[in-house]
């Protein structure tokens, strides 16, 4: 009985540890979704809810087995809905936007440091949704970005497979640009190492 309660603490530990502060998220959302604005040329409509939808999943990841599991599913549900099939299939073959984050040595790994190593380089302005967005459409209807996106030509909903194509473009500039070198095609079943990154809070 003692061990399991032991245990019992040890797994809420490692849950606390693992869940995201609000200020964490929305500062790791911010930087996402602008290399995502920026690499998959969104207008600012898309910018706006690609930072929800990337908020909400960030803010929903509570332990290392929910990185890839309802959450991760439900964002790429939704930026089908907002991306167009063109922007989709580009996102598809990024590694560091399709499985952006991984749970390392107790801490969160975000894989888009591994690419735009400055960190306070931004292509973009804050979206206007940043200041006061909390969360929470990814809890709404499975339809919530589809019908606020019935003009734009949208990628079907399908489940991504695992066997993505991933380019990788080689090292970032100092600036946090990514070099312009010709991209490299890998598959996703090739080893990843991103730089580990501790938070900037």
């Amino acid at each position: 009985m003692k061990k399991m309660m032991i245990l019992a603490v040890m797994m809420v530990m490692t849950i606390s540890a693992a869940a995201m502060s609000y200020k964490m998220a929305k500062n790791e959302a911010l930087f996402l979704s602008d290399k995502m604005a920026y690499e998959l040329n969104l207008t600012p409509a898309q910018y706006e809810a690609v930072y929800e939808i990337n908020l909400d999943y960030l803010m929903s990841v509570d332990s290392p087995s929910d990185a890839y599991g309802r959450w991760w599913k439900r964002r790429n549900t939704d930026l089908q809905y907002v991306l167009t099939v063109h922007q989709y299939n580009k996102y598809l073959g990024v590694q560091y936007f399709y499985r952006p984050i991984s749970w390392k040595s107790n801490r969160w790994t975000f894989h888009v440091y591994n690419q735009y190593t400055n960190r306070n380089h931004f292509y973009k302005d804050r979206p206007k949704v940043y200041a006061n967005y909390k969360g929470g459409n990814n809890r709404k209807a499975d339809r919530f970005y589809a019908d606020k996106y019935l003009n734009v030509h949208v990628a079907t909903p399908t489940t991504p497979h695992h066997n993505t194509t991933v380019v990788n473009r080689g090292n970032a500039h100092n600036n946090g640009r990514p070099a312009n070198n010709r991209p490299t095609v890998r598959t996703a079943q090739n080893n990843y190492n991103p730089r580990v990154i501790v938070g900037r809070r």
